[in-house]
């Protein structure tokens, strides 16, 4: 049996189908001592390079399907390397003896909150294919005055540069004067495509984070440049969301079967944020009303934030909430945890 090159190539995990079908344009990869075209296929008794490399049919048959949660912080880019020396995510990331880390997407440069990395390029592939519609969720603080008739154009479609665009949903989740939270979701990932749709409305994103993809949430404890391992149940529904069966279950590279994943370097946390999926859970400090006790951004928050690892942080995004009901005249209050 055959299969399409930059699939095999994806599921060993050095890319994402994209990025492989740009490798075969590029002519870096050969098979059988031919340069590759796109729309080849390749079986067990082929011989495949990558920039002269030959790719073992042990390592065709792709690492242990792995998931990392990452909080991406400010200034940090998604590049393996960059021009500008800027810090990149993969700086922080646990060591793969075979493969290597693929990113689910990128976040720009000034963009926070969750990302996701995976040994395997065919998962990102799916995760990140318009066809799977992958719902992302971000926090977004504008500044301006949001009327209802701009809410109404977002919610329908204006049209950017690049097409027709929309948000699904947009939730109102309060602040004060003119700056103000929103929690939105869409089912795409172009460039930018949160703050050129305020934009286009004449409203300025001064703070985007995303704070979930798909139904992967990043942890209220998880600080920014830290990592979890998605595991167990949520690990699960992440495969069934893009129809990918498991694959058996080894050691995890680097660490005696067993041992829980690893999220970086210090403690502390990340108020305000859903618990990280796999993680182990502890009571949080809370005040007299029950509240998690925290410090950071005057953006409303749950009554009921859900427990997680770690302490206090203080980039913590708003949580999404339906806005209170209040008498006719009376201006929105931020909730203090």
């Amino acid at each position: 049996m055959t299969e399409k090159l930059q699939k095999v190539l994806a599921r060993v995990g050095l890319g994402s189908r994209r990025e492989l079908e740009q490798w075969i344009t590029e002519g870096r990869i050969s098979v059988n001592g031919k340069v590759a075209t796109l729309g080849d296929r390749v079986g067990e008794s082929d011989v495949v390079r990558v920039d002269g490399r030959v790719i073992g049919q042990a390592a065709m048959q792709g690492p242990e399907r792995r998931v990392l949660v990452y909080h991406k912080p400010l200034g940090e880019v998604c590049t393996r390397s960059d021009p500008e020396k800027r810090p990149t995510i993969f700086e922080k990331l646990p060591p793969l003896r075979n493969g290597r880390w693929v990113a689910v997407g990128r976040l720009d440069v000034n963009t926070t909150g969750v990302i996701l990395l995976t040994t395997d390029g065919e998962l990102a592939n799916r995760l990140m294919h318009p066809s799977n519609t992958v719902e992302r969720e971000y926090a977004v603080r504008v500044f301006g005055e949001v009327k209802p008739d701009i809410l109404k154009r977002l919610r329908e479609g204006v049209m950017l540069e690049d097409g027709l665009a929309r948000f699904n949903t947009i939730v109102d989740a309060g602040g004060e004067g003119s700056n103000h939270w929103f929690h939105v979701t869409l089912h795409e990932g172009r460039n930018r495509e949160v703050r050129r749709l305020w934009e286009t409305q004449g409203i300025t994103v001064s703070r985007l984070i995303r704070v979930r993809y798909g139904p992967v949430q990043l942890g209220r404890r998880l600080r920014p440049g830290r990592y979890e391992e998605l595991e167990g149940e949520p690990f699960q529904a992440l495969l069934q969301l893009v129809g990918l069966a498991r694959k058996e279950s080894k050691p995890k590279e680097g660490k005696a079967a067993g041992d829980k994943a690893r999220a970086g370097k210090g403690k502390g946390g990340e108020p305000g944020k859903a618990p990280a999926p796999g993680a182990r859970r502890t009571k949080p400090r809370t005040d007299s009303n029950g509240e998690p006790m925290e410090r950071g951004d005057p953006a409303p928050r749950p009554r009921s934030a859900p427990r997680s690892r770690s302490g206090g942080d203080e980039s913590a995004p708003p949580p999404r909430r339906a806005p209170a009901k209040r008498k006719p005249g009376t201006p929105e209050r931020n909730r203090r945890g």
